[in-house]
């Protein structure tokens, strides 16, 4: 049961931990309702400790204890006492080193929280971060704790034949009963959440991979015996990211073995334990016929940034839970690069700043606002946000920027020189820039502790007779949860200028020799900066590459983003131009349906599509997504009161009218790359299957026979899964005859592929089709769901009330209702997910009045559910705060 008064952690209490752990020596008796864990730890008093208790406190939480040791003596119950929470034992060693000797068992198929030991399918596997270990053993469990493990599982042969943990294998034998046995022996220190323990039948799939100093590194990733042939993806990723770290920042791998282990039922994405990930198999398995080029982009950036962990996260790690933006956000940053550089720079940075945008630009916006170093924290659990992670990532980029390449890679050798093998935070990873580079970063350091984000204001003032261009900027941060006058934050603004023929103007500032482009680093609330040498107005391209995550506030007309679109040499404000192009011109169809006016469609839009339509392009990714109209969330961002019936209305009205005007050129298009491939991974075959996957997409709005026979030959003809579910939603999302025969066909296909069934249960619950609500609720009783299955939750549950806001957000209030019903099942199985299921109504004062009483409604009766997690309570509870 919750406590009625939950604890709230504070930054401001940190201390260091009043003993160390320098060894750990587990054994495990492995069985999947009862497993029995030997714990031999090897303790000290910390010397730095100026606490005067001189009791010994160890977390631990659903553990059944069976003995406690003190240096080889019994502990008899007075000299310990045992809690839900903790175990603490009287008068410990205050000198010199001494070993504490716990067993205790564990029901690990009872455990579907999936944190901990737990069973997944037929294997026992391990999810350790952030507070999991706890739930294994009594332990100090906090990563400024780091000491050696040692680790040996003993198992029934059958039932597990891989027995698996962290760092290299040193002993293994056979035991009576055909049982059998292994250790494992991690030789650098690290905190506990970084454990890591499967058990189970698993084939391998191994290669190598030679380092820039000449080891060979043994890679091994672990699959069930039915998902072998869909791993050869993820290993090349892995030999990827592997050569890259090296090549980009210098960073080899240190242990002689890399294992990766597929599992069917995991909270996150995945998990960088030492020396052995584990995966949730989303992000691991891939074959064209199952996986979509997304997919494929995903597990090599998931791939990544597990390993990339190695160094910033394993090797240097976070003194404690608030700094998990040092190892997130940096390593974020480190994936991205890695992506942008395998495939297209200019699409990765787009499709990472579109999401940025549409939902982390929200949580900044709305009642659970926090800074990427929190303050405090009820349930640590609820800060592996977007925040910490996306908006902790542009951080760490706006310091790339602002420090060059060459100076942020001497930061960050300078950052692991000093730190490897610590436990540190996020001013320490500011301090290694700073001293690198000889720069002050004081005022910089505000993004790590201020919430919500800024908003610049932009002028322009040009004098013909000086030929000067006078920019001035403002910068303000609207106020937060706990945070209001925000001092300035040190911002840098990368611009370019365009002459009236498109041409790039070379940029003259403060006598500095001219540029193509410039970063103007803002730093003060207001701020001027004059452009000289300018023979006639130039057009500014403003915030390139999206130099900073900040809203850019001024006025341009449709003709200039029109000319925008055209001529701007910065693909990202390329992009951008195209997205505020359509969105103005959605906005004002907006207010038309809001007026009760006819709609028409403004010809600006169509004349600006024609000209794309009619160029050559070379990188057909990028093209398509300059063809793609903002989505709904972030048309909803720019609304003071979001009206979903009306954005969806207004895009769908803009959607079906350029494809009718258009259609000839959509056509041409999509026959000139429409081809019956196998799915091949690369560039020119991706960019291929976006462009006319986006056509097919708008001609299927016309829902003429021509149209719908396209989608329907496309789907039955497709030879990967990209263009069969490209095809799919084409039919789904539209009134297409043989809609039900396809969604039929395709379960028949691939009910035995769980990823794929995943895919096919979004697909529905995400339709903007009427009827989907009463199809959600159907699929909630398909005899495939299984509320058990994270993966399985999210694309039911979480992509209808997450990705379908013209249904969830039915005036009735009926998908409130759903979504906090499944909200209170869900929280009995597995809290950690069911918080993250009501982020989905904590924007509820963007709506219109009756909209938010019904939202708080529904909110306040999740609060007062009887016994509900403090990990849902806290989300609830402040969003309604």
């Amino acid at each position: 049961m919750r406590d009625a008064n939950p604890q709230t952690i504070y930054l401001k209490d940190y201390s260091v931990p009043e003993y160390l752990i320098h060894e750990v020596d587990l054994n495990f008796d492995l069985g999947e309702e009862h497993t029995v864990v030997v714990a031999r730890l090897t303790l000290q008093r910390n010397p730095q400790s100026q606490s005067p208790n001189q009791e010994l406190t160890l977390m631990g939480e659903d553990l059944n204890l069976l003995g406690v040791e003190l240096d080889g003596t019994a502990l008899h119950a007075q000299q310990y006492v045992q809690t839900d929470t903790s175990l603490t034992i009287h008068q410990a060693p205050q000198d010199g080193i001494f070993v504490l000797k716990i067993e205790n068992s564990i029901n690990p198929k009872a455990n579907t929280a999936f944190e901990g030991l737990y069973q997944s399918s037929t294997m026992l596997c391990t999810q350790c971060e952030a507070e999991g270990f706890r739930k294994i053993t009594y332990f100090l469990d906090r990563p400024d704790v780091m000491s050696r493990f040692k680790t040996t599982l003993v198992a029934d042969k059958d039932k597990y034949p891989v027995l698996l943990s962290n760092g290299n294998k040193v002993e293994q034998g056979e035991l009576a009963g055909n049982r059998h046995w292994v250790s494992w022996e991690d030789p650098f220190a690290k905190p506990c959440y970084l454990f890591a323990l499967v058990a189970g039948q698993l084939e391998c799939i191994e290669d190598r991979f030679v380092t820039m100093s000449g080891r060979e590194i043994s890679l091994q990733i672990y699959v069930e015996a039915h998902d072998v042939d869909k791993c050869d993806h993820a290993m090349q990723s892995l030999k990827n990211a592997m050569r890259w770290d090296e090549e980009v920042y210098g960073r080899e791998y240190d242990l002689d073995l890399y294992m990766i282990v597929a599992v069917g039922h995991f909270n996150m994405g995945a998990m960088e334990n030492k020396g052995l990930n584990i995966f949730n198999t989303k992000f691991v398995l891939a074959r064209p016929d199952t996986a979509t080029d997304s997919d494929y982009e995903h597990i090599e950036g998931v791939i990544g940034h597990e390993y990339f962990h190695n160094w910033s996260g394993n090797r240097v790690t976070c003194r404690d839970w608030f700094q998990l933006s040092l190892k997130e956000g940096f390593t974020v940053f480190r994936d991205q690069q890695f992506s942008g550089d395998r495939a297209s720079k200019a699409v990765k940075r787009i499709e990472d700043v579109n999401m940025l945008r549409a939902r982390q630009f929200a949580e900044d916006a709305g009642p659970l606002a926090h800074p990427i170093r929190p303050e405090a924290y009820i349930e640590i659990n609820n800060f592996y946000t977007l925040t910490v992670y996306e908006k902790g990532a542009e951080v760490v980029r706006m310091l790339h920027t602002l420090l060059g390449g060459e100076g942020f890679r001497k930061g960050c050798d300078l950052y692991f020189q000093r730190h490897d093998g610590q436990a540190v935070t996020c001013d320490d990873f500011v301090s290694a820039m700073e001293d690198a580079n000889g720069r002050d970063l004081t005022q910089f350091r505000r993004w790590y502790s201020q919430a919500g984000t800024p908003q610049l204001n932009v002028e322009q003032h040009y004098d013909a007779e000086s030929g000067q261009l006078e920019l001035t900027l403002r910068q303000h941060c609207p106020d937060t949860p706990g945070q209001t006058d925000k001092p300035p934050l040190h911002i840098p603004v990368k611009i370019g200028l365009l002459n009236s023929r498109g041409q790039v103007e070379l940029i003259k500032l403060d006598g500095r020799p001219p540029v193509e482009e410039t970063v103007l680093e803002l730093t003060e609330a207001e701020q001027s900066f004059a452009l000289s040498g300018l023979a006639e107005q130039p057009t500014v391209s403003w915030l390139r590459g999206f130099s900073a995550p900040v809203i850019v506030k001024m006025q341009r007309s449709l003709e200039e983003l029109a000319f925008l679109l055209s001529y701007d040499s910065d693909t990202f404000n390329r992009w951008e131009a195209s997205q505020q192009l359509a969105g103005q011109v959605i906005a004002d169809l907006i207010a038309d349906i809001q007026q009760g006016r006819e709609l028409t469609l403004n010809p600006v839009i169509v004349e600006a599509y024609t000209k794309l339509l009619e160029q050559q392009w070379d990188d057909l990714s990028y093209f398509s997504l300059l063809l793609a109209l903002p989505d709904e969330s972030y048309l909803a961002s720019q609304m003071d009161v979001i009206d979903v019936d009306a954005i969806h209305q207004a895009r769908e009205f803009v959607k079906k009218s350029l494809a009718e005007r258009l259609q000839a050129h959509f056509l041409r298009l999509y026959r000139e790359n429409h081809r019956e491939e196998s799915g091949q991974f690369d560039a020119g075959a991706i960019g291929r299957r976006r462009i006319k996957n986006t056509c097919l997409h708008y001609l299927s709005t016309l829902e003429t026979g021509d149209s719908q026979s396209l989608s329907l030959r496309q789907f039955e003809g497709a030879a990967n899964m990209t263009d069969q579910m490209a095809s799919l939603s084409a039919i789904v999302n539209s009134r297409h005859p043989a809609k039900q025969a396809c969604l039929e066909q395709f379960y028949r296909q691939w009910q035995d592929e769980d990823l794929v069934i995943d895919k096919w249960f979004a697909l529905q619950a995400s339709s903007h089709w009427p009827g989907t609500f009463a199809k959600v609720q159907q699929l909630l009783q398909h005899s495939a769901f299984d509320m058990k299955n994270p993966n399985r939750v999210r694309s039911l549950v979480g992509a209808f009330s997450q990705a379908n806001p013209v249904h969830f957000h039915a005036r009735d209030g009926s998908g409130y209702h759903f979504l906090a019903d499944q909200v209170i099942a869900l929280d009995k199985l597995n809290p950690q997910v069911a918080s993250r299921m009501v982020t989905a109504l904590t924007q509820w004062r963007r709506y219109d009045d009756e909209r938010q009483q019904l939202m708080k409604a529904v909110l306040q009766r999740i609060i007062d559910t009887e016994a509900i997690s403090t990990d849902v309570f806290e989300t609830a509870s402040k969003s309604l705060a």
